[in-house]
């Protein structure tokens, strides 16, 4: 069972974290939910995608990290080799939990995964989450904003697949590579844009899209499958050795 404990400043009042990123902290998926608000600092880093929730069958929005399972290939020994770090691998160990009280809709509360790597076993070593006074710190107040951000985006993100979804912009990508040692790659269960459709659609719904301000995510979404070839760079050099 995971060790999900909701956060408070009593306590949780000497608690550190590790906030720098490296591989013992098992930061090896291969991709990496990303929401709307951050889609202008991902689309130069990470090819942005849509892959099928197997859970749920619902569209989500990902960066891809690797070119196979449990492959990260912008995380190296001296820390996350890109100059945009996703907000889903920032909020770590953090995450939103609800919790129910006698209201109408649960109240999102912050918790902490006490199992995770990132806790902190000395009293001086990483970021501390309060102050002696019982305040949060600015590590914890970067930390709340993040939070907010992806608690947010969850509908935002919804919203915005949905529109995608009604115009029939989304269609199914295979991406075929063969890398210098010669062994194949092939993806066919991810998603992205329906360029064609994009062109095709009537001026007065590019109008309203672009009211929406979805007209430039979509192209942000486009634009960064350009960064696909430093992830086949990083991946032969993986390969080969260097």
């Amino acid at each position: 069972m995971p060790n999900h404990q909701q956060l408070d400043n009593v306590r949780h009042k000497d608690l550190r974290i590790l906030a720098h990123h490296q591989p013992s902290f098992g930061e090896n998926a291969s991709y990496g939910h990303v929401y709307l608000s951050e889609f202008r600092y991902v689309q130069g880093e990470y090819p942005i995608l849509f892959r099928k929730n197997a859970e749920t069958a619902q569209f989500e929005a990902v960066a891809l990290f690797g070119l196979a399972a449990e492959e990260n290939l912008f995380m190296e020994e001296n820390g996350w080799n890109a100059c945009y770090v996703p907000l889903t691998v920032q909020r770590r160990p953090f995450l939103i939990g609800f919790q129910h009280d006698n209201q109408a809709e649960p109240k999102p509360v912050v918790h902490v995964d006490m199992d995770s790597p990132r806790i902190s076993k000395s009293a001086t070593e990483g970021e501390a989450v309060f102050l002696p006074q019982g305040g949060q710190s600015p590590y914890f107040q970067h930390i709340n904003s993040v939070l907010s951000r992806i608690h947010m985006g969850h509908i935002e993100n919804k919203i915005f697949i949905d529109t995608l979804l009604q115009h029939d912009l989304i269609e199914s990508v295979a991406i075929k590579m063969e890398l210098q040692d010669g062994s194949k790659l092939e993806f066919n269960n991810l998603y992205t844009i329906n360029e064609e459709k994009l062109n095709g659609l009537p001026a007065e719904t590019l109008f309203d899209l672009h009211k929406q301000g979805y007209v430039n995510l979509i192209y942000m979404v486009i634009a960064s499958m350009a960064t696909l070839s430093r992830l086949i760079d990083l991946k032969n050099k993986k390969v080969i050795g260097l």
